[in-house]
C-alpha cells in the first residue's frame, strides 16, 4: 500500500473509530513512517554537544524500517529477515515449504496473533506509535500476500501474463467494480514498462550472483527475487483488479492469481477500523465520543479506495471521504521538506542543544521504542512459536 492509505486511509479509520485527533495523527503518521524510515543511523549526544550528563555520553540507536528503492541493503539477506519480513511481507506460514510459509497471506492468524499482542501493549506511552506501526504492517498482508520479504524465485512472476478488469477472462467476482479508464491504464502500463526497464539488464543472473555483485534494487525486480517488486506497484493500487501467472507452474494451484484490490482493500479497511476500536476500549483518555459502526460509514470508505488516479489524487479522494466522515480535514502528512517532519524532528535532538530527556519524550522518539519492540517480537517470539525461524 502507498501513502494513500497508509497515512491518509488510516487517519480516517481510526477517527471514525473514535479516536481523537491528535492519536489518529500519531497513528497514522507512524503507520506511513514505516516506509519512509530508511535514512538514520543513529544520534550520538554527549556533553562536548551541549547535552548534559554525568559521564561519557549517551547514543540513541535508530531502526530502520524500510530501505529506498535504490538501497544495496535490500540485497541482503540479514536486512531482509530484519526489515522486510517484520515491516512489510509478515509471514503466513501457510503450505508444505519454508518458501512457501514465508510468504505474506491475507490477515493470517499470525498477522491477527501480532495485533492481539501489541493491543496488550495499550498501556505503555508509545503505543499509538505501535498501533500505528500494526496498522501498516497488518494492511500490507491484505495487498503482499503470495509473495514474501526475501529473494526468493518464488517470487517471481511472467511479466507478460498481466490483465487489467475487464480483460480478465474466466473469472467473475462477487464485488463490483468500475471499468478501468483508459487514461488510468495507460498510465500504470507506462509506470510497468519504466518499473522492468530499470533491471532488464540484470535478466538471467542467478540469485546468488545478484546477492553477490549487484547494487541495485532494479536487479531483484528483474529476478522477481524481492517481495512483489515482479509485480511493480500493482498490489498497492486500491482501484486495481488484475490476473498475472507466476512464473514457477508450481508456485500456486492453477498457477493464475487474480488480484481484486478492491475488495481486499475493503477488507483491509474494516480489520484496521476493527483495531482502533479495540484499541480505543482500552485507552478511553483517546475516545473523542465520535465512534461510527463500519457499515455506516463503508460506502464512504469504499468510493475512496474505488477512485481511479494516480496517489495524489487518491489522497484527495481521502479528503473529501474525511468531510462525509465529519471528522474535519486530514492533517497533511509531515514528510521530510517539513519542519515537522519526523526524520527532521529527530535530526534536531542532535544538535547540541537539547538534552537526552527531550529525545524520550519526542514522537519519532516513541516510534523508534514501537518499531523495536515490534521487530524483536515478531522474530523472536511470535514466528519462532509457530515453526519459522528467519533471523
Amino acid at each position: 500500500m502507498q501513502i494513500d492509505m497508509h497515512y491518509y486511509g488510516t487517519y480516517a479509520l481510526a477517527r471514525a473509530a473514535g479516536l481523537n485527533a491528535e492519536t489518529a495523527k500519531i497513528i497514522a503518521t507512524a503507520a506511513q513512517f514505516v516506509d519512509d524510515n530508511a535514512a538514520n543511523v543513529g544520534l550520538t549526544l554527549d556533553a562536548n554537544s551541549g547535552n548534559v550528563f554525568e559521564d561519557g555520553a549517551a547514543r540513541i540507536a535508530t531502526v530502520a524500517t524500510a530501505h529506498h528503492v535504490l538501497d544495496k541493503a535490500n540485497l541482503e539477506e540479514d536486512d531482509q529477515r530484519q526489515v522486510w519480513i517484520p515491516f512489510h511481507f509478515l509471514p503466513g506460514n501457510m503450505g508444505e515449504s519454508y518458501t512457501e510459509r514465508l510468504k505474506c497471506r491475507m490477515d493470517s492468524a499470525i498477522a491477527r496473533e501480532m495485533v492481539d499482542h501489541h493491543l496488550g501493549l495499550a498501556d505503555r506511552d508509545f503505543s499509538p506509535a505501535l498501533i500505528g506501526v500494526t496498522a501498516h504492517v497488518y494492511a500490507d498482508t491484505f495487498s503482499h500476500y503470495g509473495f514474501s520479504g526475501v529473494s526468493s524465485r518464488g517470487n517471481a512472476v511472467d511479466n507478460s501474463s498481466f490483465q487489467f478488469h475487464e480483460d480478465i477472462d474466466g473469472h467473475s467476482d462477487s464485488v463490483n467494480y468500475d471499468p478501468l479508464d483508459q487514461s488510468v491504464r495507460d498510465y500504470i502500463q507506462e509506470k510497468m514498462r519504466k518499473h522492468f526497464e530499470k533491471g532488464s539488464s540484470w535478466s538471467g543472473i542467478s540469485i546468488k550472483n545478484i546477492r553477490n555483485a549487484v547494487t541495485s534494487y532494479g536487479a531483484e525486480i528483474a529476478s522477481g527475487a524481492l517481495g512483489h517488486g515482479s509485480v511493480s506497484t500493482f498490489p498497492d493500487r486500491p482501484y486495481l483488479v488484475w490476473a498475472f501467472r507466476y512464473e514457477r507452474p508450481d508456485a500456486v494451484a492453477g498457477n493464475i492469481s487474480y488480484r481484486n484490490n478492491p475488495a481486499t482493500f475493503m477488507a483491509a479497511a474494516r480489520a484496521l477500523h476493527q483495531m482502533f476500536d479495540r484499541f480505543r476500549l482500552l485507552r478511553r483518555d483517546f475516545d473523542d465520543g465520535t465512534r461510527r459502526d463500519f457499515e455506516v460509514i463503508h460506502g464512504i470508505i469504499k468510493k475512496a479506495i474505488l477512485f481511479q488516479g494516480e496517489c495524489g489524487k487518491r489522497i484527495v479522494a481521502w479528503q473529501v471521504a474525511a468531510e462525509e466522515l465529519g471528522i474535519g480535514e486530514i492533517p497533511p502528512y509531515q514528510d521530510d521538506s517539513s519542519d515537522e517532519g519526523w526524520n527532521n524532528q529527530w535530526a534536531r535532538l542532535g544538535d547540541g542543544k537539547h538534552f537526552l530527556s527531550d529525545a524520550g519524550q519526542s514522537p519519532i522518539w516513541k516510534f523508534y521504542q514501537a518499531a523495536s519492540i515490534h521487530r524483536l517480537y515478531v522474530l523472536r517470539d511470535l514466528l519462532p512459536r509457530h515453526g519459522l525461524i528467519v533471523h
